[in-house]
């Protein structure tokens, strides 16, 4: 065996290497384009938008006992097939109503959160290592270990791309306890703005939705206060350094 590696040339010899180092990485990789792919397919074969399919959703999360539980699962495994977060909050605020609807979202996020979380954990692994260097991504990437609470913090508040955030914190390695923590506080606002909106809508039938003009003011209420609280955030983070 070690006669025919060593007969191996040394490129082969390193892509040999690089396969054996990243071989776990793409067997993941491959995966999830099978998992992303089975839903555009199924969503493309049945000629079904994302708006359709999240009325096929509201049916099965109208089912009792069962809506809940379908819902935080739903919830839990979308980052991976890159369902957006907005439809389904929408669909939770519709569904079970601002009270409910609040807290199985906020159950369900803090779930898919920790999934897309250790996925870039998991990708980033012995990308990006702080080497000292002074460019633009190391100084982003440092800033963010450095203060991971309150950077995570401002994103959630400000309604960045809800999974490019938690994927982004695990890819940067940075501290778990701080980015669910900074998560759980920081979209608690977007959450209610969310679910406000959603449960604001009285009747949905494909067409223009009829909407509730007080919840639905008070869906826009709490977007702004989220706005304020990111602008207030970003002038403590200012000051402190």
């Amino acid at each position: 065996m070690t006669d025919k590696l060593q007969s191996i040339p040394i490129k082969e010899k390193t892509l040999y290497s690089w396969f054996q180092q990243h071989a776990q990485k793409l067997i993941a990789l491959i995966f999830w384009v099978i998992l992303v792919s089975i839903y555009q397919w199924y969503a493309k074969t049945n000629h079904l938008s994302t708006l359709q399919v999240m009325q096929q959703m509201l049916a099965f999360l109208s089912t009792g006992f069962w809506g809940p539980i379908i819902y935080i699962i739903l919830y839990a495994i979308r980052p991976l097939i890159l369902f957006p977060s907005t439809v389904l909050t929408l669909a939770g605020g519709f569904v079970f109503g601002p009270f409910l609807g609040v807290l199985y979202t906020i159950i369900a996020s803090n779930i898919s959160s920790t999934i897309a979380y250790f996925v870039g954990h998991f990708f980033g692994e012995g990308m990006l290592k702080d080497d000292g260097s002074d460019n633009l991504i190391q100084r982003y990437a440092r800033r963010m270990r450095e203060n991971s609470f309150e950077t995570v913090m401002i994103m959630r508040f400000i309604f960045l791309p809800y999974d490019a955030v938690s994927y982004l914190a695990g890819f940067l390695r940075i501290k778990y306890w701080p980015f669910i923590l900074a998560t759980a506080l920081g979209s608690v606002p977007g959450t209610m703005a969310f679910i406000g909106f959603g449960s604001s809508i009285e009747s949905f039938d494909g067409a223009l939705p009829k909407l509730n003009p007080v919840t639905l003011g008070f869906s826009i209420a709490i977007f702004i206060v989220s706005i304020v609280l990111s602008r207030i955030f970003k002038k403590r983070e200012g000051i402190s350094k």
